[in-house]
């Protein structure tokens, strides 16, 4: 399950940034080949964070896991040419990541604060393995 698409990117970044970065050819369109094994990357990498507490595939895909995906493949496509701010905002994601991972907070905190382990929380696409292991 990939968590952004090509439209996403362009979306947020835009295709002249896009194209500046992986338009290798020099012939002014996208590499889509690319850009998909960009995205696919950014959804394993993903995936290995959420793996600890959801089931995957999720049902849906909450809005901040596509803004993390964007910038989780927005860090790949630049690959050793990234700047500071692809880089800060790739380690924020890696960051809020860990966190979940952690059980720190939910695919429904958006603001990184301390989820409450005293009751289940129930988020948006399903029920985290460690809300589901509690009943």
């Amino acid at each position: 399950m990939t968590y952004c698409t090509q439209q996403n990117l362009i979306d947020r970044y835009g295709n002249q940034e896009l194209l500046l970065i992986i338009d290798r050819d020099q012939d002014g369109t996208l590499d889509s080949a690319i850009i998909d094994l960009a995205i696919a990357d950014a959804a394993a990498e993903i995936d290995s964070y959420l793996a600890t507490v959801y089931t995957l595939p999720l049902s849906s895909t909450p809005a901040v896991l596509t803004i993390y995906a964007c910038d989780i493949a927005r860090y790949r496509l630049y690959d050793d040419r990234t700047t500071d701010e692809v880089k800060d905002r790739y380690e924020k994601a890696i960051k809020w990541l860990t966190k979940v991972a952690e059980g720190k907070v939910t695919l429904g905190d958006t603001g990184g604060q301390d989820s409450d382990s005293s009751h289940a929380t129930t988020v948006r696409q399903g029920v985290s393995k460690h809300d589901w292991e509690s009943y």
